[in-house]
């Protein structure tokens, strides 16, 4: 269901050059490695992560358009890593929607926020953009990257996971951007890259 829907999404808007570098080996995701960067500030690299992170600001083909997707989800998700759940689900639009990890989709901010309950001191969610796509209209477009969660088990002992997103933008009436959409997938340590697109 979540690889239709992205199937689907990418195909609605138009491609441009990969914003992807290379990477190697490096920190587990639901909560990236590090927040995706703004203008000017190096990517935070996790030395945990199976993957290092290049940050797609410094590639030279970035667009304006590219560079407002970026920015926004630099600030989410620096928010989040500070706010925890009421932080995340603060970004989201009144009918946004989220497919995680192939649960049932989450319908309305609302929703959202009461699935959004976690601590920053005892759940940690960070992730770091690899590229933005800005739709033809100028008012939607989407990000992905890598994201990468930690916490306690049961046992007390600690768990990281890692993984993929997709987070779809779009303007609301008061001009402001909310995400409309956000999917997500964990992935295995060390599962490679997935995430350059094709040049037009």
């Amino acid at each position: 269901m979540i690889r239709t829907a992205l199937y689907l999404l990418l195909a609605a808007l138009p491609l441009a050059a990969p914003l992807v570098g290379q990477q190697s080996p490096m920190p587990p995701s639901s909560a990236p490695a590090a927040p995706a960067a703004l203008p000017g500030s190096p990517v935070p690299v996790n030395p945990a992560s199976p993957f290092h992170i290049i940050s797609p600001i410094t590639q030279p083909t970035i667009t304006p358009g590219q560079l407002t997707l970026l920015e926004l989800e630099g600030r989410f998700s620096q928010e989040v890593e500070a706010g925890g759940g009421k932080a995340f689900a603060s970004w989201f639009a009144e009918d946004a929607v989220t497919l995680n990890n192939g649960k049932p989709a989450i319908f309305g901010r609302g929703a959202i926020a009461a699935t959004a309950q976690w601590n920053p001191s005892e759940y940690q969610l960070t992730w770091t953009a690899q590229g933005a796509q800005m739709g033809p209209s100028g008012d939607m477009g989407f990000t992905w990257g890598h994201y990468t969660t930690r916490y306690k088990g049961p046992d007390g002992n600690p768990i990281v996971t890692a993984g993929r997103y997709i987070t779809v933008w779009k303007k609301v009436k008061d001009g402001s951007w909310k995400v409309a959409m956000d999917a997500s997938a964990d992935e295995p340590p060390a599962a490679g890259e997935c995430c350059t697109l094709p040049k037009p």
